[in-house]
């Protein structure tokens, strides 16, 4: 085991600053040069040494890695973030659940660069399967936390019998998320009228499975 695997990154205000700069400057270097950019070009874009960029990171796999987790909940944020966290008030849950999903599907279509980077990775997995190694050693909470956390609450409240969190997280982005990427990987987009169709009947098969009177 090396040296870097174990080394704890750099802690406090002025390391995260450096962090959020190498990884600013690393997602903005890998969309326009691809993975093969080198350390010290994402370095030097972010102002800092190359030993900075490995102490925070130990390699690029783990920074490209954190690059594309950053970017995977963007989409989680603001509006969709607010329809997520409102979930446990909701008297309506099935209502509250296709706002929610419309709005984090709506975020994810108009996100451009999210997308590019999802295609970057099935672009880049072939040549470099550590990436795949490194995703897979991230749990599906760390992917998806804000989803993570309302079903999570959710279930703890009663009001959806989920046994296995993981699974239902990934299953509620496979309804809702994955048919767009699928299609942007293609150089294609779903119509809208097919989305909400999508987003609605996502939320009714979830619900049928997870709802309180499903086992």
């Amino acid at each position: 085991m090396s040296t870097n695997s174990v080394k704890q990154p750099p802690s406090g205000p002025r390391a995260e600053l450096k962090r959020r700069a190498i990884v600013r400057a690393a997602r903005e270097l890998f969309l326009r040069e691809g993975f093969g950019v080198g350390m010290d070009t994402i370095a030097a874009e972010a102002g800092v040494s190359k030993v900075t960029v490995y102490n925070h990171f130990g390699s690029k796999e783990s920074l490209f890695t954190a690059v594309i987790t950053d970017a995977l909940d963007e989409p989680l944020a603001g509006e969709s973030s607010a329809a997520l966290e409102g979930l446990a008030e909701a008297g309506d849950l099935r209502s509250a659940l296709v706002d929610a999903a419309r709005a984090w599907v709506r975020a994810v279509r108009t996100n451009d660069e999210v997308t590019a980077l999802h295609n970057l990775v099935a672009a880049e997995v072939h040549r470099f399967p550590e990436l795949a190694e490194a995703w897979r050693h991230r749990g599906t909470e760390s992917h998806h936390p804000a989803v993570a956390g309302a079903l999570g609450t959710l279930a703890e409240q009663g009001r959806l019998k989920i046994p296995d969190l993981q699974v239902a997280i990934i299953q509620f982005y496979g309804l809702l998320v994955f048919p767009h990427m699928v299609f942007s990987s293609h150089g294609a987009q779903i119509d809208d009228d097919l989305t909400d169709r999508l987003v609605t009947g996502g939320v009714d098969m979830f619900l049928a499975h997870y709802g309180p009177r499903g086992e």
